[in-house]
């Protein structure tokens, strides 16, 4: 059941019942975008939709519970496959033989499954331009290392928790590393900084195979 609580003097979140929702709701608000509506940020199963000051936010609530009560996932799904990003992928990563052993699965099958997926950010957290990578192929849910790592190299292509992401800057980090890109997936310098925004599309692609 959705909710649309109060966050802030000038904020509400919208907590919805599954991460689709909050895909297709997020798309749904960027091209509907109420008066007043200044930024909004999704994650897991919110959305914390920020407004300016004067914004009227009986009328936003309004906006925002019409915009929940007439959405639904399928518009999510409206974006072209041709607009997806492609990312290239040196599969070197030191987790992929335990991922691909945990799964019952080659390191070969990991790679092609990865590949094969088409992937859609749900949102951004942990660090700037770190997307959250979902599809609908549930072949790769691997939980998170047992111990993290101290330093993981940026670009590094990981698995976790049903997710796939992409490191941006060097940090720590306990994902499953099956691979390594030099996509850059955050610059100051770009507008905007994000190489992947909530609701955008990611194919990875076997460098090997190029």
């Amino acid at each position: 059941m959705t909710r649309i609580l109060p966050a802030g003097e000038c904020a509400f979140l919208v907590d919805l019942d599954s991460e689709a929702d909050v895909l297709a709701f997020t798309e749904a608000l960027t091209r509907n975008t109420p008066v007043g509506v200044e930024d909004f940020l999704p994650a897991a199963r919110t959305v914390l939709v920020t407004c300016t000051p004067a914004a009227d936010l009986t009328y936003v609530r309004k906006c925002l519970n019409d915009l929940e009560q007439t959405n639904s996932a399928s518009i999510a799904d409206e974006r072209s496959e041709a607009d997806a990003l492609t990312i290239a992928v040196r599969y070197d990563g030191p987790d992929l033989d335990d991922v691909a052993q945990s799964l019952g699965m080659s390191p070969s099958e990991v790679v092609a499954a990865h590949t094969e997926a088409m992937w859609r950010c749900a949102f951004i957290g942990f660090a700037p331009g770190f997307a959250y990578l979902t599809s609908n192929d549930t072949r790769l849910h691997v939980p998170r290392r047992t111990q993290s790592r101290t330093s993981v190299p940026a670009g590094s292509v990981a698995l976790a928790a049903g997710y796939s992401a992409v490191y941006p800057r060097a940090s720590p980090g306990g994902w499953q590393i099956i691979g390594s890109t030099d996509t850059v997936m955050w610059d100051l310098n770009a507008t905007p900084p994000a190489t992947v925004q909530p609701g955008g599309r990611v194919r990875f692609v076997n460098e090997e195979q190029r």
